[in-house]
């Protein structure tokens, strides 16, 4: 089916093959193929086709044994509030998208700012994007598959640079979809303001003046950046903790020396030229799955791997 779907680039081994290798050369293999498709779904042109989206829709609903069929699905909006949208199964984020936008009054031409997230919003407070919903994916299916997460879908923004938020600010819709976020990461701590500008920032919310809100908080540290869990890495020295903020051209690390000190590093995106995804599996019984995001940095004319271990 993969070389149906990619052609030669997979390459065919004869069925002995498999029965000779090693569990070395197994992992070896998996590894290889994992980052193959990673990199499949870089180019736009494979992960439209109706190939692609075709083998990935069979694989998704055989694989966690769901067919289709008709159903409802509840996607959420940044200030707590949900809309239900009647649905196929078997539909993808990118139909789902479409759909949840024209019920909120979204124009077409704008969806492309905006993408599907499953996300965690725990009683303590604690809001944790978890993925970013591939177009292709299916929603439904998705959801069933991490149950025990206790995942919701929603609606957020998909870009990093602030100054593209006026471009949506004209539409009322867009501009309360950012609002409505904006407001909600202020109140998770995902932004920064002083003491003064929270106070300007809690006028114009009581004002209902959204467009001063949100050019206010553009000017503050950590405003369209996404916000990781708190997770491990290795630099400068491994078993260091880290609050990571992504976004803006940049992967802004606080980084937790096994002393106690901290260390604030910026990894500028320009000066990476390369990275890999593993799936790690549970590190103990009953801990989430881990993922090791590793990314090859330029650092004072010296290449080297940066490592950090999350479930994101």
């Amino acid at each position: 089916q993969l070389r149906q779907l990619f052609g030669s680039a997979v390459p065919a081994f004869p069925p002995k093959f498999y029965l000779a290798m090693t569990k070395s050369m197994a992992d070896e293999r998996r590894l290889q193929l994992e980052q193959y498709l990673q990199n499949v779904t870089l180019n736009s042109n494979i992960t439209n086709s109706d190939v692609f989206i075709g083998f990935f829709r069979k694989l998704q609903q055989d694989t966690f044994k769901i067919q289709t069929q008709r159903a409802f699905l509840d996607v959420h909006l940044a200030d707590g509030s949900n809309i239900r949208i009647d649905i196929q199964t078997s539909d993808t984020a990118e139909r789902i998208l479409e759909v949840a936008s024209c019920k909120v009054g979204l124009p077409r031409e704008l969806i492309k700012y905006f993408s599907l997230f499953f996300f965690q919003d725990d009683d303590d407070g604690v809001l944790s994007v978890v993925k970013k919903v591939a177009d292709f994916e299916l929603p439904y299916v998705s959801l069933q598959s991490m149950k025990e997460l206790h995942c919701k879908l929603g609606i957020r923004k998909w870009y990093m640079d602030p100054s593209l938020d006026t471009l949506l600010m004209d539409c009322a819709t867009s501009l309360n979809l950012l609002y409505m976020q904006a407001v909600q990461e202020v109140k998770k701590n995902w932004i920064k303001p002083t003491e003064g500008q929270m106070r300007e920032l809690e006028f114009l919310q009581k004002n209902a003046n959204k467009a001063k809100f949100l050019e206010l908080i553009q000017k503050m540290q950590f405003y369209g950046y996404v916000r990781l869990d708190p997770c491990i890495c290795d630099y400068p020295e491994e078993g260091c903790s880290a609050d990571i903020y992504v976004g803006n051209n940049e992967i802004n690390c606080c980084i937790k020396l096994p002393s106690k000190q901290t260390k604030e590093v910026s990894f500028k995106i320009n000066r990476l030229r390369s990275w890999q995804v593993t799936f790690l599996g549970a590190a103990k019984d009953g801990e989430d799955d881990t993922l090791e995001l590793r990314f090859e940095y330029n650092d004072s004319d010296k290449w080297q791997w940066i490592i950090l271990y999350t479930k994101q």
